[in-house]
């Protein structure tokens, strides 16, 4: 890979976005918040805009830009206080389109990559399963080889974008006696038979988030639905992960500069006891606290971005980034918050969102939990 950052690509890019964010999501994010789930036209719009996958390569419709634009996008959606759609936008651009850009075969990327960067296509990613969270190797889901074809059987949980897939990648034993190394992956086309969406699972933050249960009964898929080897299924998704957790801290750190910087505002013109809000030592040092915390992780994150673009971002890095970045977020979202007060407690203003969204982000792509471990493995071995 090695891509060095192109500020100017880089910039246009941004410049993109934030007029398109600002036409697209603005206006109605707060009417697709309360319909917890943002409109599918959404995905083409921004495919249009040529918002979508940018780091595809140019044979597959995309733009050949460096991994950076593609994390650029959804910080500025995360700065924004889209963090429901953020996430979204990077499981199919951060996530299965790298997937299918680094493992899959010609034929796979033909068919799948432009539709990806169109919008005809949303990816989602099912790994985790009512009985396996942060454990990947506990997963169930099963696909046997019947002849020329696969016949899929299981469940998944908390499927980001599982409602409006259209591609959805699979995680699923193949060799029940070997665990994780019995593990393949599979391009499952959404609107296959035997394929099911449960309705919408509700949640706490992250409303324009659509997250779904799906159902696996006899789905057959072609020899050709094999993404990478056979039983190599778990060695892609550690190879995968760092880019994963690269996204989500992206997410954290633009976020706690979102909430940072509308606390800012709000302070300055907030009074009580007769005076501003941000003229109270305690709020000043509060801020300050804030402010150092969100540039001690914005360098490591833009460090751990250019390792991952250079090839060089560890498994044990990108844990340590989304371990720290996702702890921090939380904390930011947490003072920022106490600065409006009682307001800030009422959905009236967006620092509520900022703390009901950042809440998932310690959870979801390896808990904070397993990241310290991960981490502990990597100072002390098992």
């Amino acid at each position: 890979m090695n891509q060095a950052v192109d500020l100017d690509e880089m910039q246009l890019f941004r410049d993109m976005a934030r007029r398109a964010f600002e036409k697209e999501i603005s206006p109605h994010y707060e009417q697709w918040e309360e319909d917890h789930i943002v409109p599918r036209s959404l995905w083409n719009t921004l495919g249009s805009a040529g918002l979508l996958c940018p780091d595809v390569a140019e044979e597959y419709g995309g733009a050949g830009t460096s991994p950076h634009v593609t994390l650029a996008m959804i910080e500025e959606l995360s700065y924004m206080g889209f963090g429901g759609f953020a996430s979204g936008y990077g499981i199919h651009s951060n996530i299965i389109a790298p997937y299918l850009s680094r493992h899959g075969s010609p034929e796979q990327k033909a068919h799948w990559l432009p539709k990806m960067v169109t919008g005809e296509c949303v990816g989602a990613l099912a790994m985790t399963e009512p009985g396996a969270g942060s454990d990947v190797q506990g997963i169930r889901t099963n696909a046997v080889r019947d002849g020329d074809e696969w016949v899929l059987n299981g469940s998944k949980i908390f499927i980001t974008n599982g409602i409006h897939a259209d591609l959805v990648i699979v995680a699923a034993i193949t060799d029940p006696g070997k665990g994780a190394k019995g593990t393949s992956l599979f391009l499952v086309d959404a609107h296959l038979p035997g394929f099911e969406k449960s309705k919408k699972i509700e949640k706490i933050g992250q409303h324009t988030s659509d997250t779904a249960l799906l159902f696996f009964t006899d789905v057959r898929l072609p020899a050709s639905a094999l993404l990478g080897e056979e039983n190599k299924g778990f060695a892609i998704l550690m190879d995968e992960l760092p880019r994963e957790r690269l996204g989500i801290a992206a997410q954290a750190v633009a976020a706690s500069e979102g909430a940072l910087d509308i606390t800012v505002e709000y302070v300055k013109e907030r009074e009580a006891f007769g005076q501003k809000v941000g003229s109270f030592q305690n709020t000043r040092f509060k801020l300050a606290d804030v402010k150092t915390d969100i540039a001690i992780n914005r360098a490591f994150y833009e460090k751990c971005a250019q390792q991952y673009a250079n090839d060089e971002l560890s498994s044990e890095e990108a844990a340590m980034l989304k371990l720290a970045s996702c702890e921090m977020q939380c904390r930011v979202a947490d003072q920022c918050l106490q600065c409006f007060g009682g307001y800030g407690y009422t959905t009236e203003y967006p620092i509520s969102r900022f703390y009901v969204d950042a809440r998932i982000q310690p959870i979801y792509g390896g808990t904070s939990e397993i990241m310290r471990e991960l981490v502990a493995r990597s100072i002390l071995g098992r």
